[in-house]
């Protein structure tokens, strides 16, 4: 796993998903603060959301969390919506096939867009088959899967520094 370096909440945070195709848990590391490791209870806290992906002209429903809630849930202070700094921060998410993709931290705040971006771990109703999960990120406004990450093994979220 790399090593990452952190800064300051309000600079930026690394969200890690340690969650190899075997392991369902996942680690949040925000700033030098002790990493936490989230399972599917902890995760079952937060609100459940559906989000349907259009695939090769079939609907496929997603179920699982709002990264928005995630983030938030880990130091991210969204407070009355992302601004100044915060909106040049991105999120990079990683999957176990190399695959990767960016964000912009805005991407998940809902006082800026609507897209519901979530952390899915359930398909049609059923865990995430090995050749997505155990976890994906789901984007559902998108018109094409291209930014949803299937096999989802990291993310980090980072202040852009000049």
């Amino acid at each position: 796993m790399n090593r990452l370096k952190y800064c300051h909440a309000s600079d930026s945070f690394v969200l890690l998903f340690a969650c190899g195709q075997a392991s369902s848990q996942v680690i949040v590391r925000v700033n030098d603060a002790k990493p936490v490791k989230l399972d599917a209870n902890n995760l079952a806290e937060l609100p459940r959301q559906v989000a349907v992906l259009k695939d090769h002209g079939k609907q496929i429903n997603y179920e699982g969390v709002l990264l928005h809630d995630v983030f938030a849930r880990n130091g991210v202070d969204f407070g009355k919506g992302l601004r100044g700094n915060q909106l040049s921060s991105y999120v990079v998410a990683i999957g176990t096939d190399g695959y990767q993709v960016v964000y912009s931290l805005a991407d998940f705040d809902p006082s800026i867009t609507n897209s519901a971006i979530i952390l899915a771990d359930e398909r049609d109703g059923k865990p995430l088959d090995a050749k997505e999960g155990p976890f994906r990120i789901v984007v559902p406004n998108d018109k094409r899967p291209a930014r949803s990450v299937r096999l989802l093994k990291e993310i980090d979220v980072v202040q852009l520094k000049k």
